[in-house]
């Protein structure tokens, strides 16, 4: 019997990007950044919750509603201004993570461990809501913020080395699994495993869960906005280019041989409904993913 119970999605908003920041088309991200004129649909924010008989686990910690309330979130100045030219969003009351828990019938007390597969605004938002929960971040990409260029790559240090909070910083030493060389197990029970997908930023992370009552699922983060362009090669237009093709071509070789393993990212409008056809899940899908 599967030590997992269910695995359900929740958005805390939607994002709307440029069109190169879903799908390279070779130029440099200040090029595109700047000189863009369209925006996608909006797409979900997507956390994944984890029902692990040990406890509550989040897969990433979605969007603050900060970001969209209060004018002193973001930084000033030209950072402020590349920010904005990056991302619009709408977060409603709802969809706050303790709101959007609540409707699953959870209480963000319930929270034993969060996985944060990046360190970009979207994904750390819940963080001042978890100072009781254990936090995991590679240690790569914990060290990026350190960088003297950490904001200039999407990384508000203020938003996330927060006061109280319980980091444990991981790296890659446990058994090889498929094409990856090492990897994290988080449980210690084989539930889930972690896995190095770096490109989209330096220490970008994926989950691996098997023994599901359902597929096999992988959470892939930004590794893509969308499955459906993956699987036909392409690349996002944030991170770096050959780092994201060799991350892919791993999670592409692991998906040959794990029959039935199901791709979930952070960003694609059709992970709720992919998740919910793994039968690993129940309940309706989320209105931020429709």
């Amino acid at each position: 019997m599967s030590s997992i119970r269910r695995v359900s999605v929740l958005s805390t908003g939607t994002v709307q990007i440029r069109p190169p920041h879903v799908q390279s088309n070779g130029t440099p991200l200040l090029w595109w950044l700047l000189t863009s004129r369209t925006w996608t649909a909006p797409l979900p924010i997507n956390v994944y919750v984890v029902e692990h008989e040990s406890g509550l686990v989040l897969f990433d910690a979605g969007q603050d509603r900060a970001s969209v309330t209060d004018r002193d979130y973001f930084p000033g100045g030209i950072f402020g201004f590349l920010y904005g030219r990056l991302g619009k969003f709408e977060i409603p009351p709802e969809q706050t993570l303790t709101t959007a828990l609540a409707a699953l019938g959870h209480s963000i007390s319930d929270v034993r461990k969060v996985i944060i597969s990046h360190l970009h605004q979207d994904h750390i938002g819940g963080l001042p809501e978890l100072s009781h929960a254990d936090i995991f971040v590679t240690t790569d990409e914990w060290q990026t913020l350190a960088s003297p260029l950490a904001l200039l790559d999407g990384l508000m240090k203020n938003h996330i080395d927060l006061p109280g909070l319980n980091w444990t910083r991981i790296q890659f030493k446990g058994e090889r699994v498929g094409p990856f060389e090492a990897s994290y197990d988080l449980m210690g029970d084989g539930s889930m495993i972690l896995l190095p997908t770096p490109g989209h930023t330096r220490g970008s992370m994926s989950l691996l869960m098997q023994g599901l009552r359902g597929d096999p699922l992988l959470l892939v983060g930004d590794l893509t906005y969308s499955c459906e362009l993956f699987h036909k090669g392409a690349i996002t237009g944030v991170g770096d280019a050959k780092q994201l093709q060799r991350s892919s071509a791993l999670v592409l070789e692991l998906e040959t041989q794990i029959p039935n393993l199901r791709i979930l990212a952070a960003h694609d409008p059709g992970a709720a409904q992919s998740l919910l056809e793994s039968g690993n899940a129940t309940g309706a899908l989320p209105t931020a993913a429709t």
